[in-house]
């Protein structure tokens, strides 16, 4: 176990290295991350119908590839189930572009599992990487717990905010999980980050 130990030790040494020579790409990101999810809180209703029709959009192509797919294998196993899946995909898809307004609440469910997903995800990916990261692993920790509070509001909401939560909630995290990749970026610009000295 001990012999492993070093090799282990720049692990770390890596990570740190690789996200300062690409602290510009977090950086762009999480400014892109920013000005959608700004642009989303202030007209929530309209990025509510863009998630909709995007996701059908989705759902569609998703749906289509998979037809093909199943039919080009026909002979293995699970055919049908397969079918079903790919036709599915492609009602659903349809059903969104063409009534988008129609399944917010659905939407709303899925949003609401992906935040605790995501939340918890986060959360995670903190707390393991908080001394190897970057000093500013609390703006992580922090995008996740406001990833967990956001599930439980649009929860309370339903189903009167689907119309409006959707886009507003899906802004208020575009704007956290951005500004989270800022600050790493932020951070890991500097030659010496000051998490450095005690991660040693």
């Amino acid at each position: 176990m001990s012999m492993d130990r070093p090799d282990a030790d720049r692990i770390p040494t890596a990570f740190s290295s690789s996200l300062r020579e690409h602290w510009v790409l977090f950086l762009v990101e999480g400014i892109i991350l920013v000005i959608l999810g700004l642009a989303a809180i202030i007209v929530p209703p309209i990025a509510t119908l863009a998630i909709a029709i995007f996701l059908g959009w989705l759902f569609l192509v998703s749906g289509i590839v998979g037809l093909v797919t199943t039919f080009m294998m026909r002979h293995a196993p699970g055919f049908w189930w397969s079918l079903l899946s790919a036709v599915l995909g492609i009602l659903v898809g349809i059903v969104l572009i063409a009534w988008p307004v129609s399944g917010a609440i659905s939407l709303t469910l899925v949003l609401i599992a992906f935040f605790i997903i995501e939340g918890v995800a986060s959360i995670m990916f903190a707390l393991e990487h908080r001394r190897e990261l970057s000093g500013r692993w609390g703006w992580m920790l922090a995008s996740g717990i406001v990833d967990l509070v956001l599930a439980a509001i649009i929860l309370s909401g339903l189903p009167l905010s689907a119309a409006w939560a959707l886009g507003l909630l899906a802004g208020i995290n575009l704007v956290f999980g951005g500004s989270a990749l800022i600050a790493m970026a932020l951070h890991a610009r500097s030659p010496d980050p000051p998490g450095a000295k005690f991660a040693s």
